[in-house]
């Protein structure tokens, strides 16, 4: 019987973001935490927003490039709950990111599914993705950590719902057999100046894989990714860092641009 405590941990997280104060890293507060345990925070987490009246959204895969992997020691993915409050999509392709309510938040160019179809059972194939996608846009992932100074380690930004912030979906919206994902490139620019660019093989080869990879993962705690659901599938490139004034574009092959301004 684990003698982790799994409420407080979660409290001290939910509290940090509500009240934009950063806490110490969970795995120096308890280095016996597990990923199961990180899991478990994360989800209490999840039904006390719920209850709370607010409303999942979609899910967000992170850790999805060989080097991020390496650099945090992992050899898999982690995922985490997007919920309706979180999209700051604004329309012709911009967000604008209410930079207050964020702790230290950085942004990731990555693409979006919409779901037409659940994907359910921990046999997900890409081919299934594919069968179950509704549509495919270019989106920004605003992560933020609730623990200090982004001195996390794996079981710390599992439990943090990933990290998870914000999002910004574009409004080009294509089918999946209009577009190779894995050859999407992507330019980002801060201010006009690049900032980083990756193409859609960095995530996980493909980002059809990806998503397989979070059915699978997520049947396996009970939780399905259903019908009508945004699911961020990894990001193409570096995080940098986000701050108040700041204006990001991602221009992608085959999506056109989507914009982020931190106001």
């Amino acid at each position: 019987m684990s003698s982790v405590d799994i409420g407080a941990l979660a409290d001290q997280l939910f509290q940090a973001e509500r009240q934009c104060k950063a806490i110490p890293p969970l795995t120096g507060q308890d280095p016996s935490l597990t990923i199961d345990d990180a899991y478990q925070i994360q989800l209490a987490n999840v039904k006390r927003v719920l209850d709370l009246g607010h409303v999942i959204s979609g899910k967000k895969i992170g850790l999805t490039s060989p080097g991020i992997q390496k650099q945090m020691g992992v050899n898999e993915p982690d995922y985490g709950h997007l919920f309706a409050a979180m999209d700051n999509s604004a329309g012709d392709d911009v967000g604008q990111i209410n930079t207050a309510a964020l702790i230290q938040p950085k942004i990731e160019g990555e693409i979006a599914f919409v779901l037409k179809a659940d994907l359910t059972g921990g046999k997900v194939s890409p081919k299934d993705v594919i069968n179950a996608t509704d549509y495919v846009a270019a989106a920004f992932e605003i992560v933020d950590s609730r623990i200090a100074d982004w001195k996390i380690k794996l079981i710390d930004t599992v439990s943090d719902n990933a990290s998870s912030g914000r999002y910004v979906i574009g409004n080009k919206r294509l089918k999946l057999s209009e577009v190779d994902l894995p050859r999407v490139a992507m330019k980002l620019f801060k201010g006009g100046e690049p900032a980083g660019e990756g193409t859609g093989e960095a995530v996980l080869g493909d980002p059809c894989i990806s998503v397989a990879w979070l059915a699978n993962r997520l049947w396996s705690y009970g939780v399905s990714l259903k019908a009508g659901e945004v699911i961020l599938s990894g990001a193409f490139s570096a995080a940098p860092l986000a701050r108040k004034g700041d204006v990001f574009t991602a221009e992608f092959t085959s999506f056109g641009k989507v914009r982020a301004e931190f106001i």
